[in-house]
């Protein structure tokens, strides 16, 4: 019992540091974000409490309309996306999983191949500057519209359904769409969840194909923004003018700035995260076993 006790406080107090080495840097930038202008050098790296609450950074950010509107893009890229992704991944998963059709090992056989040599970057530009989507929204939409590795998840969770409630929807007269629809999704909601969350955290970060295909700065979502301002240090296009918003004698200071900027980009996953999670920790053990 000894033993037992002393390897489970051995295990929380590793998972009790763990959490402390993420969730610290997190509230020391929400700190800094929040903390007035002109007073982020008295903020150390373990502070977590601002030096005089504020939410002047927030409100120069967000009068932004480069800022503004890169939100807006990611939204819309990432919803848009996400939807995508599970309508064109639960409808490939259904057919490979639940229907018999010539040369299916062959397409499973293909799927593989795809997932472990992925098509180089060369030619999925020139096909994009083909398909005339340069610039763009669409191009990063449509990017990676199935991922197979999501897929074969997927395709475990359709297997695990009991055959026998297909065979009486086929007995009264169901066909595959109304059999996909009224019976697969509404039974594979946690799979489904699951996968919604992987996709929607992919869209959400995606940063290195935009920076190739979308040029104007208006169409730019959020983490092209992010790093713009924070890797590259491009204040000029971030605060530009906006300080002719405020009093003349406010001093804004760029690290505050840079933290407000990061905190915008990581809050809407934390909101969405609790939502999600009553699915994913049920989603994430069902696909991956099978009896």
């Amino acid at each position: 019992m000894r033993r037992l006790e002393l390897s489970k406080i051995i295990i929380y107090a590793i998972l009790f540091l763990s959490t402390l080495a993420v969730l610290v840097p997190i509230l020391n930038l929400l700190a800094l974000s929040l903390t007035a202008p002109g007073r982020a050098h008295l903020m150390s790296g373990l502070d977590l409490i601002p030096k005089g609450f504020s939410l002047m950074n927030y409100e120069l950010l967000l009068s932004n309309p480069l800022i503004t509107g890169s939100i807006v893009n990611s939204v819309w890229i990432t919803g848009a996306g996400t939807l995508l992704n599970l309508i064109l991944t639960s409808m490939a998963a259904y057919v490979l999983a639940r229907t018999n059709f010539i040369g299916k090992k062959l397409v499973l056989l293909f799927l593989i191949v795809i997932m472990v040599f992925e098509p180089g970057l060369i030619p999925e530009y020139l096909l994009v500057k083909d398909l005339g989507l340069m610039n763009k929204l669409t191009a990063l939409i449509l990017y990676k519209a199935i991922n197979v590795y999501y897929l074969f998840i997927l395709m475990r969770f359709f297997q695990d359904i009991p055959e026998e409630i297909l065979e009486a929807a086929r007995i009264d007269g169901a066909g595959h769409f109304r059999m996909y629809t009224r019976i697969m999704m509404p039974l594979s909601k946690p799979g489904l969840a699951t996968l919604g969350l992987f996709y929607g955290v992919f869209r959400w970060n995606e940063y290195f194909r935009a920076t190739i295909y979308i040029s104007e700065p208006s169409k730019w979502p959020l983490q092209v923004v992010l790093r713009q301002f924070v890797v590259r240090k491009d204040n000029t296009s971030i605060i530009g003018n906006q300080n002719n918003l405020f009093d003349s004698s406010v001093n804004f200071d760029f690290a505050s700035l840079q933290a407000g900027t990061i905190m915008i980009a990581i809050v809407p996953l934390l909101i969405l995260y609790p939502f999600i999670l009553k699915y994913y920790a049920k989603g994430a053990l069902e696909g991956g076993v099978k009896d």
